[in-house]
């Protein structure tokens, strides 16, 4: 990692990170725990943290179903939570 700092928005709210951390590390760091919602309503976000399961959706400059443990956060990226709804 650079040390450079990154500024993402993420649901319409500003959260710092710093460049070379995956979407999931900044989100983490900010305290998100979660920013998705499965069928019944339960919250979900890192579980597995390599890309395997599909936990931490999420839709990043308009591209949906983004693995954030995956996505290496950028300067400028515009993240929205996903539902299950998003997807019908």
């Amino acid at each position: 990692m650079s040390g450079r700092p990154v500024r993402i928005t993420v649901d319409g709210e500003p959260v710092a990170g710093i460049a070379g951390q995956s979407v999931a590390g900044v989100l983490l760091a900010a305290g998100r725990n979660s920013w998705r919602t499965t069928r019944s309503g339960a919250p979900r976000g890192v579980f597995c943290g390599i890309g395997v399961c599909f936990d931490c959706l999420l839709t990043v400059n308009d591209v949906p179903d983004v693995r954030a443990c995956l996505r290496p956060a950028a300067d400028g990226d515009e993240i929205r939570t996903q539902t299950r709804e998003d997807r019908i």
